[in-house]
This record gives C-alpha cells, structure tokens and sequence, in this order.
C-alpha cells in the first residue's frame, strides 16, 4: 500500500500543474484535513506569528487566552481579517503561479469583570483543495495495461474558538479555550479502462472539539512568560459514497450517498512557549517555540507519514510613543521571522516552511482602534524527489475596531 501511495503522491506533483482555479489551493493539501490554515490578529503576522507571551490590550491575542485578561476596563473590540497570497509552484521542470485572497477571521472580545475576560472568533481550520488530471498508473506493479485517474479534492474545516481569562494575581492569568471544528472535505475520483469510466464521490463529514489550557506570568513590567497547551483530540469522521459506472451501455448508479468506514482524524498534543521583552517601552522583541507530538496519534496517510512538529517564531516591534500627538510617532513597526518543520514526511522528506514578514500598525483613534498591514515572504517544501516547492508572497490586513461600554455620559 505504501509503496503504492508513494508511486500516486509523486505521479500527483508531477500533474499538479494542470489545475489553475484561482483559489487557495496547495498540493500539499491532499494530506489529512488539508493544509493547516494559522489565523494571525492583529500584528502578529509581521512578527513572525510570535504571540503566545503578549498582552491583548490594543488586539485580541488569539495565541494565548490568558492574555484576555489584559483588555481595558469597558472595552469592546472587534476584529475582521483578510489575507491576499500570490504563490509559485517549482519542479525540475515547470514553474506556475496562482492567486487568491480570502477571509482570514472575525472575533469578538471583552472583559467581564476586573479579573475576567472573554473572546468568540470565528476562522479557516484547514483547506482542501487539489487536483489530478490524466494520471497514468499500471493496473498492478510492472504490467503493460494502465488506467487512468481523474481527482478532484475541496472543501475544509472551520474553526469556532472560545476563549476564557481569569486574573488570579496582578502578576499571573490562566486561560481556557475550546475549539470548535467542524467541515467537510469532497473528493471525486475517475478511473477511466477502456471505454468504460468509474466514477467515485466521497463526502466526508468532520465534527470535534479542541479545548486548550493557557497562562501568562509577568515577571516585571517588562518581561512576560507565556505557556500553552492544547489537548490531543478526536475529530470525528462520517464518509457518504456514490458510485456509477459509464459506458457504452450507458449510465448505471451502483451507490448513492451510502454511509461508508473511515477513520476518524487525531490532534496531537500541542506545547508552545513564549517570552516578550520590552525595553524603554519603545523596542519590544518575542519568541516563540511551539511543538506537536503527531507521532503520538499513531495514524498515518496513504501518500505520507506522520512525524512531530517544531515551529519557531521571532519577532520584533518599534512604537516610539503611544500617546503621542504627532500620528507617526503613534504607529507600530514589526519585523519577524518563522520556521515551521512541517509534520508531513511524503518521500523521506519534510515538508518545511520557512518565511520572514515585515508589518505597521496604523491607530484610528485616540482608543486602540487600529489597521494592522503586514507582508509575508516564505517558502515551503523543496525541489527534489519529483516533489515541488512553494514560494509565496503574502498580504495580511486586520482592522480592530475598539469601543467602550457601559460608561455613563457626563453633562456640562
């Protein structure tokens, strides 16, 4: 089976080209759920998606719940999100690019009480999206009779997080979230032999939910330590199949939408570490290191293997004064960078990603209402072993919007 898998995920690289729809669309999300989508509010993007140790008082910190607990007495933030991606796609022989922009979320958040806070978000879990077209393949190993195969993959998961703080000391906040997944992904498959042609539609339904366990602790006014863990999950799966047959005799229905056995998909155990360390209140650098422990759910994907993840993130950001009256002095610059291991091993390689991103943070108003613009530049997987390499330039805008509450209106 895996010596069969490995033949198909190769031969699929090699006709990824013939797909050109104008959508987020990655090779490497015939894996698992598709790729892994990350959300970034605020700034957090030009960082280097480092995020886990910083505070949530000018936008909602969706790295960290704990950090809630930082939003200003009667505030009420709002954030919406949207990302524009052009990408290259590289082999030995043949380069191809795409564009698309989509949304990347909204989200809701405010304090409770002095010591509490919550957040609601709504984004992109995953994304499906694939396609392989006039794949020839022997009818058993070494044969000289072939068919061939037509795949169609899309769809993906959403993610609905909510997130819980609470203040147990002036120096110490803990957090809990619970992410809600659900989504389905398709995938419609063509076996053409001869005049007569097989067509395969899988719908599979997903459904789980995600809870995670947060922290912050501030060392000093400016040092911050910040902890994560998310809990292994199940997310689980329900799979409808049609079958027909077309040929000279016409068209016969063999199923149609039939309940069907799949397996179900786990999450592993995630860890992530932060520390943000301001100085002078003007420079401010954060790192993050985050690790998923995959090989621990013990599943494995027909065209790959399953192997633990590394991801470090490192950012930086320059404010020269907050409340100053001069505008510019007033706006946030970021730089970062993010290395991602990947934990896909498709032909005894590692699907790694590695991107540097620069970004600004714009105020609005006199509150902390603020567009948020960063740029992304990275790379994933590698030109060898007939696999192919995306390069991508990324455009990220988030636009938080701050009010106040249940304050009263004073009279001259």
């Amino acid at each position: 089976m895996k010596k069969s898998g490995s033949f198909l995920v190769l031969a699929f690289f090699a006709s990824f080209w013939s797909y050109s729809q104008s959508i987020a669309t990655s090779p490497y999300s015939l894996f698992g759920l598709g790729s892994m989508y990350e959300s970034n509010f605020g700034l957090t993007a030009g960082l280097g998606t480092a995020g886990i140790a910083l505070p949530s008082d000018g936008f909602i910190n969706n790295k960290n719940a704990a950090s809630l607990i930082n939003l200003p007495a009667n505030n009420f933030f709002f954030e919406i999100g949207g990302t524009g991606l052009q990408s290259s796609f590289e082999n030995n022989l043949k380069k191809e690019n795409r564009n698309n922009s989509q949304f990347s979320h909204f989200a809701f958040a405010f304090p409770i009480t002095s010591k509490s806070a919550f957040s609601i978000a709504m984004m992109p879990y995953s994304s499906s999206s694939f396609k392989i077209s006039g794949l020839k393949i022997p009818i058993i190993d070494g044969s000289s009779e072939y068919y061939y195969l037509d795949v169609l993959g899309t769809g993906g998961l959403n993610n609905l997080d909510l997130a819980y703080a609470y203040k147990l000391s002036n120096k110490l906040s803990f957090g809990f979230s619970a992410s809600v997944l659900f989504g389905n992904t398709t995938d419609k498959r063509s076996y053409i032999i001869n005049n007569s042609v097989t067509n395969i539609d899988n719908k599979i339904s997903y459904g789980g939910i995600r809870p995670a366990l947060s922290s912050q602790f501030k060392m000093n006014p400016s040092l911050t330590l910040g902890l994560n863990v998310k809990s292994p999950a199940r997310v689980n799966a329900a799979k409808t199949q049609s079958v027909s047959v077309v040929n000279d005799s016409g068209t016969s229905d063999i199923e149609t939408d039939q309940l069907s056995d799949t397996d179900d998909f786990y999450l592993p155990l995630d860890i992530g570490f932060g520390v943000n360390k301001s100085f002078k209140n003007k420079f401010n650098v954060a790192f993050d290191y985050e690790k998923s422990f995959w090989s621990a759910t013990n599943q494995s994907d027909m065209y790959g293997n399953f192997s633990d993840q590394e991801k470090f993130s490192l950012g930086f950001s320059y404010l020269k004064a907050k409340t100053s009256r001069n505008y510019f002095d007033r706006i946030k610059f970021a730089a970062g960078a993010h290395y991602d291991t990947g934990y896909l091993v498709v032909s005894n390689n590692k699907i790694e990603d590695k991107n540097f991103s620069i970004g600004a943070s714009f105020p609005l108003d006199h509150l902390s209402s603020a567009l948020f613009i960063s740029y992304t530049y990275g790379s994933k997987g590698q030109i060898t072993n007939s696999l192919i390499q995306e390069n991508y330039h990324k455009l990220t805008l988030n636009l938080n919007l701050d009010g106040i509450w249940f304050v009263r209106k004073k009279l001259d």
